[in-house]
């Protein structure tokens, strides 16, 4: 009982901790940008790339693997598409993935996430959305009958970025992004997954 109670508080303070990161990010992108600016003009359709890093904690209901440690991931991928409803107000569905380490094979926890993203300020944006989450092998590293299942569920994710450079119709951004998702598989087990990245965004907007 008391190590139940130790996980949930441990998965609590994670979890509160990277919304800090996420508000601090945010802040920090609203007071660079204070001064008056050119809108850009912003229409038709969006695409976005993005690479970078981050930390993942995954945790299995079997007890395997819980939220008491994390790892290094990488992104791959993260794409979005979208298609401007006005200059300041985009339709998105979000791609997230992060390559993980389950059990000495790599796996790949994403998804497919229809978001809203919103432009606060000219180059400051929020973004988010609900939607399918998947958590799949890597497709360099798949096993038959060892790391070859696919398991879905749902995800939530919320992200901002700061463009650091704009020319035309492109947009390079920095940004940092938080995705909490849950897939079920086979004996009604679950794996919970806890996502925080930082990486820079190509846009096409």
């Amino acid at each position: 009982m008391k190590s139940i109670k130790m996980k949930t508080i441990k998965k609590q303070i994670l979890l509160k901790m990277a919304c800090i990161v996420l508000a601090l990010v945010s802040s920090i992108a609203y007071a660079q940008n204070t001064n008056v600016e050119t809108t850009t003009q912003r229409d038709g359709f969006i695409l976005e790339f993005v690479v970078g890093g981050g930390i993942i904690s995954i945790e299995d209901s079997a007890g395997i693997q819980t939220f008491d440690t994390s790892q290094g991931t990488f992104v791959f991928p993260d794409l979005k598409f979208g298609y401007m409803l006005n200059e300041k107000l985009a339709i998105t569905l979000s791609m997230p993935g992060n390559i993980y380490e389950f059990q000495d094979n790599d796996r790949n926890f994403g998804g497919f996430i229809p978001s809203l993203q919103y432009w606060v300020k000219d180059r400051w944006w929020i973004h988010g959305g609900i939607g399918l989450a998947i958590d799949s092998p890597a497709l360099y590293d798949i096993k038959d009958d060892v790391n070859d299942d696919w398991n879905f569920g749902c995800a939530v994710m919320a992200s901002t970025g700061y463009e650091i450079y704009k020319k035309k119709n492109f947009a390079l951004n920095v940004q940092s992004k938080l995705v909490l998702g849950r897939t079920s598989f086979d004996g009604d087990e679950h794996r919970d997954a806890l996502i925080f990245n930082i990486g820079l965004g190509f846009s096409w907007l």
